[in-house]
């Protein structure tokens, strides 16, 4: 359709199409390219622009120049079909439209990076060729678009949609703003879920609960390091011990896993608030998949394997089991209970003997063409499952308790496909998680594996993925971990209070394993100085929130 023939009825269809839409569509298509990786350096001459069947060629250079000016103001462009188009928007729309083409959507430091190296990038860029077509309608080429976003990432510090749009070596691109529409959409549906959850774990009436301050002294209470030969690695495994003077009767040992990026000391914490209430403790550090793996993955010098890792984690798990049943790594203990983050919790989850629910292609396959922004995990869920990690991880025998830090294995093993687990679980997530956000998987895991009276889920506000990262010396709230150095929009709110909240729940869980009368009614609690809530659900509650 030419421009010069768009009829005042027309404009009218479209402004009302575009007005009020395009801010979602501008934050969507943000998110969307911030999964791609960098272009290679060629030049996009035009861009086309479709909904409802109307097709508008447009100028990327004139694009350029209008994003760029200080007034981006239509008026002032010739007459194009640019000003024609930018004309149609109201004037927060537009803007709208110029902070996405103008916003960093990915940096040589961002988690985005990592994610163009893994199996995750694949399904992204096929959803995103439904909504970003080259010449004569074909699909992006999924390698194209990698080596070119590399290319841009290593000239520059950081990419916007804009200087995609104009490094794309292509002639012209079709947007096809229906399926975009439709996927903002999806998106929107999902936030406005997760930012229910959070209003109405807000509404609820708390009580006080006063926490121990810091832990005593980091200095004096250093873990004692091991190593341990393995059959399936080349060098030792490490593995730290924090052995307190005074064991506690149950004979109760702690084994703890990082995630997908984690070190040991990330999580000297909550390792050393442990062993100070009585419980030996182990930490592993899983070499592939540790925080020097994924620095080499952020520089380009190895790929990351999430299928090879799971595997390489649960034999590491298996080893140090067998070792200190031994008693060639001097833990003391008879019963263990296997703790994780991330990552680390699924393979304790694995390890206690679940299996995966049947169906799982095809919740995979429904998860990735809605594009799993507001859930990451279920693309490294996707992984395994395609990598056949997810089969006959049992251990020997049955673990004391599970205790997971932002679980997840909502695809895996979801609520209304019950597959019980007859032991303790206590899995804690955060509301600004949207790695694993709780109402699709924390939540989610505790309605459908949750058979022992003890088990709950503690869901804090403010924490994110990153809340239980520390590394010793961080003496801000306000630090992200060694690695990223994340913001506070990704570390969450008082990252140090979550942790005492964190610790304190964990020490409350594990010592109800001596309990004989286990009380699971929601309870809503507030910490005394810095005012941080969190919510402690059984079974019941936590399905009724999942229900709202």
């Amino acid at each position: 359709m030419e421009t010069g023939s768009t009829t005042a009825e027309g404009q009218a269809l479209l402004r009302g199409r575009l007005t009020g839409r395009s801010i979602a569509m501008g934050l969507m298509g943000s998110l969307l390219l911030s999964t791609c990786p960098s272009w290679p350096v060629g030049s996009t001459e035009r861009v086309e622009v479709q909904i409802d069947g109307v097709v508008l060629p447009v100028s990327v250079a004139e694009l350029g120049a209008f994003v760029r000016s200080p007034t981006a103001d239509p008026a002032q462009l010739s007459r194009s079909e640019l000003s024609t188009w930018m004309g149609l928007l109201a004037p927060d729309s537009r803007q709208g439209l110029i902070r996405l083409l103008k916003a960093p959507i990915l940096s040589r430091r961002s988690l985005g990076r990592q994610l163009l190296s893994s199996w995750g990038a694949g399904p992204l860029l096929d959803a995103l060729g439904e909504l970003i077509r080259v010449e004569d309608g074909k699909r992006i080429n999924r390698s194209l678009v990698l080596s070119t976003l590399e290319q841009l990432l290593e000239r520059q510090e950081t990419v916007s949609t804009l200087d995609v749009l104009e490094a794309l070596p292509t002639q012209q691109l079709r947007l096809d703003l229906d399926a975009l529409v439709a996927a903002a959409n999806r998106w929107r549906l999902e936030l406005e879920r997760h930012q229910t959850l959070m209003r109405t774990l807000a509404q609820k009436e708390v009580r006080l609960q006063l926490l121990k301050g810091a832990e005593r002294s980091v200095s004096a209470e250093a873990p004692r390091q091991s190593t341990l030969a393995v059959d399936h690695r080349s060098r030792p495994l490490q593995v730290e011990r924090w052995i307190p003077q005074s064991p506690r009767e149950d004979r109760t040992w702690v084994l703890m896993m990082p995630g997908l990026g984690g070190d040991p000391n990330h999580f000297h914490w909550l390792a050393r608030s442990l062993m100070q209430a009585g419980w030996p403790v182990a930490v592993l550090e899983h070499p592939g998949s540790d925080a020097a793996a994924v620095q080499a993955l952020l520089e380009g010098r190895q790929s990351f394997d999430g299928a090879a890792a799971l595997r390489d984690r649960l034999a590491d798990l298996a080893a140090v089991l067998d070792a200190q049943r031994r008693g060639d790594l001097n833990i003391p203990g008879t019963e263990v209970v296997l703790m994780g983050h991330s990552l680390g919790a699924l393979t304790a989850l694995l390890a206690s003997g679940l299996e995966q629910v049947p169906g799982m292609e095809q919740r995979c396959k429904g998860a990735l063409v809605g594009l799993p922004l507001t859930n990451l995990s279920e693309l490294l869920q996707c992984e395994l499952a395609a990598g056949r990690a997810l089969e006959g991880n049992a251990m020997a025998s049955l673990p004391r308790a599970v205790v997971g830090l932002n679980s997840f294995g909502g695809l895996i093993w979801p609520h209304r496909s019950r597959q019980a687990l007859p032991i303790p679980l206590l899995i804690v997530g955060g509301t600004l998680d949207l790695i694993t956000p709780p109402l699709d998987e924390q939540l989610p895991l505790l309605a459908g594996l949750a058979e022992h009276p003890y088990s709950r889920v503690v869901v804090v506000e403010g924490a994110s993925h990153f809340s239980p990262i520390r590394v010793d010396g961080q003496g801000k709230a306000s630090e992200g971990d060694d690695l990223f150095q994340l913001g506070e929009e990704l570390v969450g709110v008082n990252p140090l209070s979550v942790q005492r909240v964190i610790a304190h729940e964990v020490i409350r869980f594990l010592d109800t394993l001596s309990s004989e009368s286990p009380r699971n009614d929601a309870v809503h609690l507030i910490e005394a100085s810095s005012k941080t809530r969190w919510h402690r659900l059984g079974r019941r509650p936590a399905l009724q929130l999942m229900d709202q």
